[in-house]
């Protein structure tokens, strides 16, 4: 049993582009999370099994909770006519947590950009969390929303850099210390995937500028989780944006001690009588 599991990692790994583990042992937690996602792909619903924790917690408002849930959508994708595919773009480890990014399109719906968090427990996948959006075109500046470096850096600054946007998203996202915005980046450098925004501390601007005209308001409220391996930084967020209750998940990359790159998603939060648990989106 023990190597029929192993073969079935493998597998699910080689599917996802990831590194397979070695016989004698049973990979990284980012090699689990790929091969967790992996299943959506090859439909091996024991595979998705044999790394969920049994009392596993779903933050994705669309599925059921549960380790029984997960593994019933990935035996739905199997059936569907059409194949999901799935392709990681990025992944990181912080103590208990992976966070990664991933282009999915699941059963031909359309290709989405995530944003996905697992929380390991015991060797398992325990939590996650989500935010995802259709894939759009390249922004003014030319860039996607996973074009740009993937490389993992100056692992000895994690704590610094986590620091350093804890403290960008209090006093620039939240709004409490404005006038310190010129502080976390060098000059006007800044490179932004974000769909709607060009490049530099001075698209933002005008980016905020023009949704102000309109009468269209950004607000972070809330951080609820800020995870970070190296030169990466992950915040999951809460606000609204015009009016809308919104999940905001951001991830920049710190470079010298100053935010350098901004990749992110967000997402309007389901009605409440949408829900298909109560687990919340947070």
């Amino acid at each position: 049993m023990k190597k029929l599991t192993m073969m079935l990692l493998t597998l699910a790994l080689a599917m996802t582009g990831a590194p397979a583990p070695a016989e004698t042992a049973p990979g990284t937690n980012i090699d689990k999370a790929l091969a967790l996602i992996g299943t959506f792909a090859s439909g091996d619903a024991e595979l998705a099994a044999s790394l969920l924790d049994e009392g596993y917690i779903q933050h994705n408002l669309s599925y059921g909770t549960g380790r029984d849930a997960f593994t019933g959508s990935v035996e739905y994708l199997a059936s569907a006519p059409v194949k999901t595919t799935v392709d990681n773009i990025r992944a990181f480890e912080d103590g208990d947590y992976v966070f990664m990014q991933t282009v999915y399109n699941f059963a031909g719906a359309g290709e989405q950009v995530a944003f996905d968090i697992f929380r390991f427990e015991n060797g398992l996948i325990a939590e996650h969390w989500d935010n995802l959006a259709f894939v759009a075109q390249a922004n003014p500046s030319g860039h996607t929303q996973t074009d740009g470096t993937t490389k993992v850096e100056d692992l000895d600054k994690t704590e610094e850099n986590r620091e350093l946007v804890k403290n960008f998203l209090y006093d620039v996202m939240q709004g409490n210390n404005p006038g310190k915005t010129a502080d976390y980046f060098d000059g006007d450098v800044y490179i932004q995937h974000n769909t709607s925004i060009a490049d530099g501390v001075s698209g933002l601007g005008s980016a905020l500028a023009a949704m102000a005209e309109q009468g269209i308001e950004m607000i972070y409220d809330k951080t609820h989780l800020i995870l970070a391996q190296g030169n990466f930084v992950l915040a999951a967020s809460e606000g609204t944006f015009a009016g809308e209750p919104t999940s905001f998940y951001d991830l920049w990359r710190v470079e010298n001690g100053k935010i350098a790159e901004h990749w992110d998603v967000m997402e309007t939060i389901a009605d409440e009588s949408t829900w298909q648990n109560r687990n919340g989106k947070f």
